[in-house]
């Protein structure tokens, strides 16, 4: 049983499957912890954990080398984070961009499937009642009354439902969209 995290290094950096398994469990928590504070997103925050421990896992044999392990996390984690956030300001700022030399209502593919995109994380992070009625109410056109017939609810604790959902799916994408405006001034 391997005891210190430069022992679990070495024998990911031999390519024991194991050794990487458990350095991941170990580590996987507060590394999520550590991008949520970065991204506020949950979606986001499982794709950099994943992309840092595929990397990891890709250059093992260079984890001889490392000899405060938390700090290399934290280095890679955070530039990893912010790499994603400028893909996202740039994504917002094409989108603004193309929104001032066109019409309303005429943005490209691409960029509409970025805004939906930031929807779907919101979705992803309501309660799982708010969500069920959410998409009952917005993706399968029923009333309050219908929901609240086919949940047996009250029609008050649809309208509720619906309107807790749209604020926070409002404060997230507003938020995602500040947070893209930000990097883009950092940038300047």
């Amino acid at each position: 049983m391997l005891h210190t995290d430069e022992e679990l290094l070495q024998e990911v950096a031999a390519g024991d499957e194991h050794s990487f398994a458990r350095l991941f469990h170990e580590w996987q928590p507060f590394l999520s912890t550590h991008i949520y504070r970065i991204t506020e997103s949950r979606e986001l925050t499982e794709e950099i954990v994943q992309d840092v421990f595929l990397k990891i896992w890709q250059t093992r044999e260079t984890l001889t080398e490392i000899r405060n392990f938390k700090g290399y996390l934290l280095v890679v984690s955070k530039n990893h984070a912010l790499n994603a956030l400028k893909k996202i300001a740039r994504e917002f700022q094409n989108w603004d961009k193309w929104a001032r030399e066109n019409k309303p209502g005429e943005e490209p593919e691409d960029l509409r499937q970025s805004y939906y995109s930031l929807i779907d994380e919101a979705v992803d992070q309501l309660s799982e009642r708010q969500k069920q009625v959410y998409l009952l109410h917005r993706h399968q056109r029923l009333t309050y009354q219908q929901i609240a017939d086919e949940l047996g609810i009250g029609k008050e604790s649809v309208k509720t439902h619906i309107e807790l959902a749209v604020k926070h799916i409002s404060v997230y994408v507003k938020g995602r969209i500040g947070m893209a405006i930000i990097l883009l001034l950092l940038q300047a």
